[in-house]
């Protein structure tokens, strides 16, 4: 089981991507179509781009599937992507389960019905001994949700003030026994995180596609990977440039 905190530091493939799925409604828009079939669309381009992180070998991948901001969404579309959850469930987790893939959720299934909640439920019964790919659904997730839930959690538990640590935190997290991701891609060109991870990601590496979800394509994610592999994380460190600089001007 990894600890929390830091992920991959060195080399070019990260352990845990996630990615903010975003853009399904305005490519329906795009296409003159009503935003169900955006989501829809968004719903069954999930298996293409975890199988291909699978095949790139990424050990975690983290999909936000619906924030606890979107239950606001008008009724009959809040309607429709329960549905297509469900739909998607028992489509896809036979297969997820014969890829030898983990299915996991974070956030709170309260707000479903019981007998989708159950489908959730025997979903990742029946995967969590795989170990493949750890796909991790946020699900009715919200970031700032997610660090009151741990306060309270940490006051429950009667932890004095002065021994509470960011491990402690992090102990008491959805993602308690994932990696924090090393790279968060969000789809549909919007630069913004939106409550997404907001611990976990303190020090992930951010890319930002252009692409709409449902047309986000295993080329889209190679890019996204290049894009993390062209970089240098740090962690609040010099690089290793300005390391080297510093050293041959100390020698002098």
């Amino acid at each position: 089981m990894p600890s929390p905190g830091h992920a991959s530091v060195t080399g070019d493939l990260p352990v845990h991507v996630a990615i903010i799925m975003d853009g399904n409604g305005r490519w329906a828009a795009q296409q003159g179509l009503p935003r169900i079939a955006g989501h829809e669309r968004g719903t069954e381009n999930i298996r293409r781009v975890t199988n291909a992180a699978a095949e790139a070998g990424i050990d975690y991948l983290t999909l936000w599937a619906f924030s606890t901001e979107n239950w606001s969404r008008p009724l009959e579309e809040v309607a429709g992507i329960m549905r297509l959850l469900g739909e998607a469930l028992d489509r896809e987790t036979m297969e997820l389960h014969r890829q030898g893939a983990q299915l996991r959720h974070i956030g709170s299934l309260e707000g479903l019905a019981p007998d989708l909640r159950k489908s959730v439920e025997d979903a990742i019964e029946l995967t969590k001994d795989n170990t493949r790919l750890k796909l991790t659904l946020a699900f009715d997730y919200g970031g700032r949700q997610e660090v009151v839930r741990a306060m309270q959690e940490i006051v429950r538990a009667g932890i004095p003030a002065d021994e509470i640590t960011e491990e402690t935190i992090a102990l008491h997290l959805y993602t308690c026994d994932m990696p924090d991701p090393d790279l968060v891609i969000r789809t549909s060109g919007e630069h913004r995180m939106s409550n997404f991870l907001i611990w976990q990601a303190a020090y992930a590496e951010l890319h930002f596609s252009p692409v709409y979800w449902p047309d986000f394509g295993p080329e889209h994610l190679q890019l996204a990977l290049d894009d993390y592999a062209s970089r240098e994380r740090r962690f609040g460190n010099i690089s290793a440039e300005a390391a080297a600089l510093t050293s041959a001007r100390g020698s002098r």
